[in-house]
C-alpha cells in the first residue's frame, strides 16, 4: 500500500509537467527539419505548455523550433511567455506571421505584449492590426501603467435598458465580432453608462420576453480606468467578480476587466513579493547571466554591508572572545534562530500587507501576539541551550547566558519582523523590497550584543 501511495504522490506531483518525452521528440523533430511532425507533437499541446517548453530549450533550440514552426505559431503562445523570451520570440518570428498570431489576440493582450517592447517592437506589432484594432491597443496605451486602462480588454457585449432576453439573445447570435470569452452583458443607458449586468448563464436559462432589468446581478461594480491595477485584482479577489466594467472619468463604458487578467495580477504580485523576499527581483529561468548579476549583486552588496556591521558588533568583544572560545562556537547558533525567527514574523507580516490583513486596526494586536510568540520560543528554546552549553562546555554561567540572548534575540526578532515591514508600509516603501535587510541587522545586532555583552559581564 506505501508503494502505492509514494506512485499516486509522485504522479500527483509530475501531474501538470510538460512530459520530458514529448520535449525530446521535439527538439528531434527540429533538430532533423522535420515540420510536419513538429506540427503533430505541439498540436495537442496548450499554449501554456508550449512557452514552458520554449523555456526550457536553449536559445538556439528556441530560434530553430520558431522558424520551422512558421505559420502555426499562435498568438496565446506570445501572450504565455516571460516577458524577457517574449522580444527574443517576436524578433525571430517572420513578420506575416507574428502580424497573424498578434490578430489571433484579444486587445487586452495585445496592450500587455506591447508594453515591455521596444519601440521598434511595438511598431511592428502595431502596423499588423487592423485600423479599429491599433486605434483601440493605442489608447488603453495612454493610460497609465499598472492602470484598470491597461487591464482591460475593448471588446464588451452590451445591451440598451429597454431590451429584453429574447433581443439580447437574438442580437448575440447575429453579431459577427463577439469576443472569444465573455461572462456578461452589460446594461447601458443613452449615455453610454453601465448600470448592470445580466450573466450568460442566466440569460439563457430566462424566458425571452422577460426585460433584462429585471434579471441583472445583485452584485455590480465599476473599476475607473486610472485605478491601480493591483486595487482592482484584490477586488476581484474579495468580492468574488468574474468580470467588471470600466469607465472614464464621465462614467462613461470603455471597457471590461475579466477574472482571468485579475487572477494574473494577483499571481503577479505574490510572484514579486517572494522574489523580493530574496532579493532577487525580477527574473525567470530564462534570463541571461549578465541580467541576472545586475539583479542580484546590489542586494548582496547590501547584505555585504549588514554583515560587516554585525561584525563590528562581535569586534568590541574581542578580548572576552580570546578568553572562551565556547562565545565564538556558540555565536552562529545565536544570529541563526534570530534570523529564522525574524524571517518568520517578516514573511507573514509582508503577506497580510499584500492581502490587506495588516490594517491599522489590528496591527497592534499582530505586534503583541508576535513578541508573545517570540517570548515562548525564546523561554523553550532558553531552557534547550542553556542545558546545551552546561553540558557541552561544563558552565552552568555559560548556558545561562546563551539562554538569556536567546529570549532577547527571539523576542527583538518577533518584534524587528513585524514593526519594519509595518514601518516601511506607511512610509511607501515596499516591505517586500527591502525587509529583509533591515530585520537581519536588527537580529544580528541585538543577538550578538546581547550574548557577547552579557558574556562581558557574567563571565569576566
Amino acid at each position: 500500500m506505501s508503494d502505492e501511495t509514494v506512485t499516486d504522490n509522485e504522479r500527483d506531483d509530475d501531474a501538470y509537467v510538460l512530459d520530458p518525452g514529448t520535449v525530446s521528440a521535439v527538439l528531434d523533430a527540429v533538430e532533423h527539419g522535420q515540420a510536419a511532425v513538429l506540427t503533430e507533437l505541439m498540436a495537442p499541446l496548450h499554449a501554456a505548455d508550449i512557452a514552458d517548453l520554449l523555456e526550457q530549450i536553449s536559445e538556439a533550440e528556441r530560434r530553430q523550433l520558431v522558424l520551422l514552426y512558421d505559420r502555426e505559431f499562435d498568438g496565446e503562445i506570445l501572450s504565455e511567455l516571460d516577458e524577457g523570451l517574449r522580444e527574443e520570440i517576436i524578433a525571430v518570428l517572420h513578420p506575416q506571421v507574428l502580424a497573424d498570431a498578434v490578430r489571433e489576440l484579444e486587445s487586452d493582450d495585445v496592450v500587455d505584449l506591447l508594453e515591455d517592447l521596444d519601440e521598434p517592437q511595438q511598431e511592428v506589432i502595431l502596423e499588423a492590426l487592423e485600423d479599429a484594432d491599433r486605434v483601440a491597443v493605442e489608447h488603453s496605451l495612454n493610460y497609465p501603467e499598472f492602470s484598470a486602462g491597461r487591464l482591460m480588454q475593448r471588446e464588451i457585449v452590451i445591451a440598451p435598458e429597454h431590451w429584453n432576453v429574447g433581443q439580447a439573445i437574438d442580437f448575440m447570435r447575429a453579431s459577427e465580432d463577439l469576443p472569444d470569452q465573455f461572462y456578461h452583458l452589460v446594461l447601458v443607458n443613452p449615455r453610454l453608462e453601465p448600470f448592470g449586468y445580466v450573466a450568460l448563464g442566466r440569460l439563457m436559462a430566462t424566458r425571452r420576453v422577460v426585460k433584462l432589468v429585471d434579471i441583472t446581478e445583485e452584485e455590480f461594480r465599476t473599476f475607473e480606468v486610472g485605478e491601480d491595477e493591483a486595487d482592482v485584482a484584490y477586488a476581484f479577489n474579495q468580492y468574488h467578480l468574474i468580470s467588471a466594467p470600466v469607465v472614464d472619468a464621465d462614467g462613461r463604458l470603455v471597457g471590461v476587466i475579466t477574472i482571468d487578467d485579475a487572477m494574473n495580477i494577483l499571481d503577479e504580485e505574490h510572484e514579486e513579493d517572494i522574489l523580493r523576499l530574496a532579493g532577487v527581483g525580477e527574473s525567470s529561468m530564462s534570463d541571461k547571466v549578465g541580467d541576472t548579476i545586475k539583479r542580484r549583486f546590489p542586494w548582496l552588496a547590501v547584505n555585504l554591508v549588514t554583515a560587516i556591521m554585525a561584525s563590528l558588533v562581535i569586534a568590541q568583544f574581542e578580548e572576552t572572545i580570546a578568553r572562551f572560545v565556547a562565545l565564538a562556537v556558540l555565536l552562529p547558533i545565536v544570529a541563526s534562530m534570530g534570523g529564522n525567527a525574524g524571517t518568520q514574523s517578516l514573511t507573514v507580516a509582508v503577506r497580510a500587507i499584500a492581502t490587506r490583513d495588516l490594517t491599522s486596526s489590528n496591527v497592534w494586536r499582530v505586534i503583541r501576539r508576535e513578541v508573545m510568540v517570540g517570548l515562548v520560543n525564546g523561554l523553550i528554546f532558553a531552557v534547550v541551550m542553556g542545558l546545551v552549553g552546561m553540558l557541552w562546555f561544563g558552565s552552568p554561567v555559560l548556558g545561562g547566558v546563551i539562554a538569556v540572548a536567546m529570549v532577547i534575540n527571539l523576542v527583538v526578532a518577533g518584534l524587528a519582523g513585524i514593526m519594519i515591514p509595518v514601518t516601511l508600509d506607511r512610509y511607501g516603501i515596499d516591505p517586500a523590497l527591502a525587509s529583509g535587510a533591515f530585520v537581519t541587522t536588527v537580529t544580528d545586532v541585538v543577538g550578538f550584543l546581547a550574548f557577547l555583552g552579557l558574556a562581558a559581564v557574567v563571565l569576566l
